[in-house]
């Protein structure tokens, strides 16, 4: 595991095999004389929230979601047999958020509350970012723009290049692109607003270099209206929706609903 600490002049401290807390709070006592006032937050990287995919199946009458199926073929809600043919097997529901950093060439949303943070129960900054072609991942910051090769491990991801677009070439292209958008004086640390619409200016950051790709490309732009309401809401809704079923399974060992 990993433990990062951060201070009010955005500086990162990394520790690894921190196994709880309380060692992360000495931790934080222990550098305190040497940083400057105002820490900010310690937390895990990682996996702060442990998370599974769901199963799902349909026995007498509804649809059944669980971790581990149709345990010992008993169903969780009637309590009887469970005789599945091959149309009513249980499928696997896959975790609707993934690791950035795996993600090539990809719009990212986090959160520094790991997966939690995307449950309407929980509210939560979010930060956005895009991905090179080596899983980097650049984002907007209060101090400029930011390379990050870990952090974005629990990420809600958006591919942003066309499969029949995706090549060797136009991998390098992005790069290049990305790594001389992102020195622009556009993004300077003091130029950087704090923008409570969507959590920050890294949302402006991303959209605009998306935006530059596609009028290079002589396509039409995007607007942050329909890019939200195209690619992140309908994202953001599904993972809110597993993360609230998931965790009525964890809880009751099942989630069912009529069919």
């Amino acid at each position: 595991m990993l433990y990062h600490i951060s201070c009010s002049d955005r500086c990162t401290f990394t520790f690894e095999n921190v196994n709880n807390k309380t060692v992360a709070s000495q931790i934080q006592q222990w550098l305190r004389p040497y940083l400057s006032p105002g820490f900010l937050s310690v937390h895990l990287s990682g996996v702060p929230m442990e998370i599974r995919d769901l199963l799902r199946f349909r026995h007498c009458g509804r649809t059944v979601y669980t971790l581990d199926g149709p345990a010992g073929l008993w169903c969780p809600v009637c309590g009887l047999a469970v005789r599945l043919g091959l149309m009513e097997a249980p499928v696997r529901i896959q975790i609707p958020v993934g690791d950035g950093h795996r993600a090539a060439c990809c719009f990212l949303i986090t959160s520094r509350h790991g997966v939690a943070g995307f449950s309407e129960e929980k509210e939560s900054e979010l930060h956005v970012g895009i991905s090179n072609s080596e899983g980097v991942v650049f984002s907007y910051t209060e101090s400029g723009v930011q390379c990050q090769q870990q952090g974005w491990e629990q990420s809600i991801i958006v591919p942003l290049i066309d499969p029949s677009n995706d090549s060797l070439s136009f991998r390098k292209l992005w790069d290049k692109q990305l790594e001389t958008y992102s020195h622009l004086n556009t993004w300077t640390a003091d130029r950087f607003q704090e923008e409570r619409e969507f959590g920050s200016c890294c949302y402006g950051f991303a959209l605009s270099f998306i935006n530059h790709v596609m009028r290079a490309e002589g396509r039409r732009t995007i607007s942050s209206e329909c890019f939200t309401s195209q690619y992140i809401l309908p994202r953001m809704e599904m993972t809110s929706r597993y993360l609230s079923v998931y965790q009525h399974v964890r809880q009751h060992g099942h989630y069912s609903t009529a069919e």
